[in-house]
């Protein structure tokens, strides 16, 4: 079929007359850039769902492929005898036509459909999954992805499959059974719709507010900086805050609210340079304690310290996994520590030193959620499960409320948070961590770099021997095969080199254990430069 003819066949399907009559403008003047950006291939379903560009036709997010990605869903669901589903979104572009198009598809297809109220952060919609016992939840967001972006993240309840999931993400090969449906969905128009689904009542959000407020023990009265990065975290954070007894953080007022231009930041992701210059901005003008941070969704948590050496810096993932986890386990008799394969190995020891039980995953929540009985899950990109029995993913609100407290408790002791990270690298060396993320134009360039590097691995980086390589896709290990290198340098230096799950990019991170900071400082600079130069 020409490119002509698929926009044509296209438009007489869309269900939204904004999408198809750009579509027809674009095909009256011959528009033939934008129509072959639209039509490059539908948008990929994988375990992160849907991803992708608000634009018009089957490569990028809009109500014909929300619809037809719904519909799949729901032959899914049909399949294995599942018939309930819960639907929430974040206040991004499109999320609430996507929402009332998969509460449509999915009331025709004969599901018994329940609708978050208005925009919320993702923890509550994993919440509501498991607290209405609904068999799928549905959460429209791109998380942290640029503007123009939107997406669709989905969720099972119970065990499907032989996997319990109990409210977590799908995993392989959910994805690429709902992806053969979809392919096989030959017009939208022929999907029967309804308009029969229930609201989601206020008492699931002030249950789930009341249990994560009950994470906290005894309030204090330090003062913290938040910032909602312009997404959907304030209202639900701020109510948690005060049922937990807190003092209402101090918000950075020009982000508080949602609004899906995120005009203050270039990336609304709190680990971007310059996302939480604003909140510091906050931080030094009110003499604030801490600076916490959700991206627009919610389900991460930033947080910056006043650092009486440098001033006023960011906290890396691993850091903030190190304090989380420390605090966790010191109070924890049994249980289970886990992290992935990217992050940092402190929690490892951590969980050793306590003697509690540590495990490692795959890159993504969707795999430390499997994990059954979880005490503490993170990984290094801001992910922290702190209360897996109640929201069985990563959740940035449980865990801003619970480094409110660990930070509470300190202070009474006169210490903080630093001093609490000086203790572990006191006891287990300091860990240096970093991730580098280079931007690539085209995803193709991932197998040519990938391969290349598989090809001709290095012997030597920055004066360092490679003493050996792991090849993350024939797993020696309990792991599942994924496209990655892990390499070993002498002396305690670790390196995985891998593609980005949901963005055109290359994700190199970086370990070095050394007696102090100063020592792996030197080692990480010496490694950045040829680093960089292999992921491009």
């Amino acid at each position: 079929m020409n490119l002509r003819a698929e926009v044509e066949k296209w438009i007489s399907d869309d269900p939204d007359p904004k999408t198809a009559a750009q579509l027809q403008e674009w095909l009256d003047t011959n528009n033939e850039v934008e129509l072959r950006t639209s039509f490059q291939g539908f948008l990929q379903f994988g375990t992160a769902g849907l991803r992708g560009p608000v634009r018009p036709g089957p490569s990028g997010m809009n109500r014909a492929v929300v619809g037809r990605t719904a519909a799949a869903i729901a032959v899914y669901m049909k399949e294995r005898g599942l018939h309930s589903v819960v639907i929430g979104r974040d206040a991004r572009h499109g999320s609430e036509d996507f929402t009332i198009e998969t509460a449509q598809i999915m009331s025709g297809a004969g599901m018994n459909v329940f609708v978050l109220p208005r925009p919320l952060p993702t923890p509550v919609l994993a919440f509501a999954t498991n607290e209405l016992k609904c068999d799928v939840g549905i959460m429209v967001t791109a998380s942290h992805n640029p503007p123009q972006d939107n997406g669709y993240k989905v969720y099972l309840g119970g065990t499907v499959d032989g996997v319990l999931y109990r409210g977590s993400q799908i995993v392989s090969p959910t994805d690429e059974i709902i992806a053969t449906h979809i392919d096989a969905i030959e017009t939208l128009s022929s999907q029967p719709r309804g308009n029969n689904w229930t609201i989601v009542s206020e008492n699931i959000i002030d249950k789930y507010v009341e249990i994560t407020a009950s994470i906290a023990k005894s309030p204090g009265d330090l003062k913290i900086v938040y910032s909602a990065m312009h997404g959907v975290g304030t209202e639900t954070l701020l109510q948690v805050f005060h049922k937990a007894g807190f003092p209402s953080p101090i918000l950075v007022e020009e982000q508080a609210q949602p609004d899906p231009d995120f005009p203050t930041v270039a990336f609304p992701n709190p680990e971007e340079p310059g996302a939480i210059d604003l909140a510091l901005q906050t931080a030094r003008s009110f003499a604030a304690d801490l600076v916490i941070a959700n991206d627009p969704d919610a389900d991460r948590l930033a947080a910056a310290v006043n650092d009486p050496v440098s001033g006023w810096r960011m906290l890396r993932g691993d850091e903030l996994g190190a304090i989380l986890g420390e605090s966790i386990a010191r109070n924890s008799k049994q249980g289970i520590m886990a992290n992935s394969i990217v992050s940092s190995t402190i929690l490892s020891k951590i969980a050793k030193h306590y003697n509690l039980e540590f495990k490692q995953t795959l890159t993504g929540f969707k795999w430390l959620a499997k994990i059954d009985g979880l005490t503490f899950g993170y990984e290094e990109a801001l992910g922290y499960a702190v209360d897996a029995m109640t929201v069985n993913d990563k959740d940035g609100i449980s865990a801003a409320i619970k480094l409110a407290q660990i930070a509470t408790d300190l202070a009474a002791e006169g210490k903080t948070l630093l001093d609490l990270l000086d203790e572990i690298w006191d006891r287990h060396g300091f860990h240096a961590t970093e991730q580098i993320s280079i931007r690539l134009t085209d995803v193709s360039h991932v197998g040519k770099i990938m391969g290349n590097l598989r090809k001709n691995p290095p012997s030597q980086i920055a004066g360092h021997s490679v003493t050996s390589i792991d090849d993350l896709s024939k797993p020696t290990d309990d792991l599942p095969a994924t496209d990655g290198l892990r390499l070993w340098l002498d002396g305690t230096i670790r390196i995985i080199i891998r593609p980005s799950g949901t963005e055109a990019k290359m994700k190199c991170y970086i370990e070095v254990i050394e007696k102090d900071s100063q020592r792996a400082q030197n080692v990480l600079d010496q490694l950045r430069a040829p680093l960089k130069e292999f992921l491009s």
